[in-house]
């Protein structure tokens, strides 16, 4: 079937076959918080903070992201460690795959395209088992130094493989992260942003799933000082699954925005979104928008969205919107759900009436709400390092550990 055919241009048969290989383009149908993109950066306005995507993001604090500049070499220091196997390289501009997957959706992404000359190409070769995790760390070296990126990772078909992209340090860092899952492999991307204060982060995330692969993306923010991650797929073929989810702890000041959208564009596709925050100190904010666009042609299709959100202390704000976009009303099942509050008394007055000291029962109630999305990880060092992230954080208005009795 040709780009851009619908349900209704398929031949007749069975039910549920009449769509079994249809693939829906985004110029059938187009989600409305979602419009076309486009690789000009003049075709992207700088944001007022009036727009509907940009009303929850403080546009006065990201707006040297909103210019187009060029990349500082020093800003910062990537260092890639390939397991066995796996091919690097390097893509210039409208080389494919590079550019087949991500078009830019907003002026900072067709800024991160247009800057960066060169966009380092990971390849993980069709049937291969990737036995360590692919890790790129990207160091910041200065707060007011730009650095414009863009990554491109294959996995090729029946592969497996997991990337762990690590940001530290301080910078403005634009980057494009674009991934292509072949059919039946199953592709791990894991994107901590471990920035210290002062950074500046913008970035897109755009993954395409290829038939009976699948997809996991997990998002963990707790650094920098304004950070604002887009996190999309799209299906190439029937049975693909994708899974998103993430883990942020937001300070006072900061503010941490994580926007994605799920584009059912086939049949018999699934989708689960689990974000989880939690929020303490005056000015702290988070952002969270999931969007699920369900296509004509998206029949048989399973998705669900959760965010919720844990306010340890008053001043914080969370704004969390879940949308449902539906075109057909032949799916297997579609729901959203949003939760924003404080301390569970019941939790806590539980675990206070077995002895144990409010401080450490206040611990144990925020380990407990992380901990079904750190332990669907299974990065070893990925999964300490949250751990200690999350102890860090509780420090500021929990109180450190009690120390063991004799």
């Amino acid at each position: 079937m040709g780009p851009g055919a619908t349900a209704d241009s398929l031949p007749a048969g069975e039910p549920g076959g009449a769509v079994a290989g249809a693939i829906e383009t985004s110029t059938t149908v187009a989600s409305h918080l979602h419009p076309g993109g486009s690789f000009e950066v003049d075709d992207h306005p700088v944001p007022t903070g009036r727009e509907e995507v940009w009303r929850f993001t403080p546009v006065k604090r990201l707006r040297p992201m909103f210019e187009p500049v060029p990349t500082d070499d020093s800003a910062v220091e990537h260092q890639v460690t390939l397991p066995q196997g796996v091919v690097q390289g390097v893509l210039a501009p409208g080389q494919a795959p590079r550019g087949t997957v991500l078009v830019p959706a907003d002026r900072p992404a067709a800024i991160a395209s247009a800057q960066a000359g060169e966009a380092l190409h990971l390849q993980v070769p069709a049937e291969h088992v990737a036995t360590e995790p692919i890790r790129i760390t990207v160091t910041g070296r200065a707060a007011d130094r730009r650095s414009n990126a863009h990554y491109v990772v294959e996995a090729g078909a029946h592969s497996e493989a997991t990337v762990v992209l690590h940001h530290q340090g301080s910078a403005q860092h634009n980057a494009n992260l674009e991934v292509v899952v072949g059919d039946g492999a199953r592709l791990t991307v894991i994107s901590v942003q471990d920035w210290d204060a002062d950074a500046l982060h913008t970035g897109q995330h755009e993954a395409r799933v290829g038939r009976d692969a699948s997809y996991q993306h997990i998002a963990v923010s707790f650094g920098g000082d304004v950070v604002r991650l887009q996190s999309n797929v799209s299906y190439a073929g029937p049975g693909g699954r994708a899974e998103l989810l993430g883990l942020y702890f937001v300070d006072g000041g900061q503010h941490i925005e994580h926007r994605l959208f799920v584009d059912h564009n086939t049949p018999k596709s699934e989708s689960n979104v689990d974000y989880r925050g939690a929020l303490q100190g005056a000015g702290a904010h988070a952002v969270w928008i999931g969007d699920v666009l369900i296509r004509k042609a998206a029949e048989g299709i399973d998705t669900y969205e959760s965010n919720r959100n844990l306010v340890l202390t008053d001043g914080c704000r969370a704004d969390s919107v879940p949308n449902l976009e539906i075109e057909t009303g032949e799916i297997a099942g579609a729901g959203h759900a949003s939760t924003t509050g404080r301390f569970d008394d019941e939790q806590l007055f539980y675990l206070r009436s077995r002895g144990i000291d409010e401080t450490e029962a206040r611990r144990l109630v925020v380990h407990g709400f992380f901990a079904d999305i750190i332990r669907r990880i299974g990065v070893d060092e990925v999964e300490e390092l949250l751990l200690a992230a999350v102890e860090r954080e509780l420090e500021i208005t929990v109180g450190v550990p009690a120390a063991p009795t004799a």
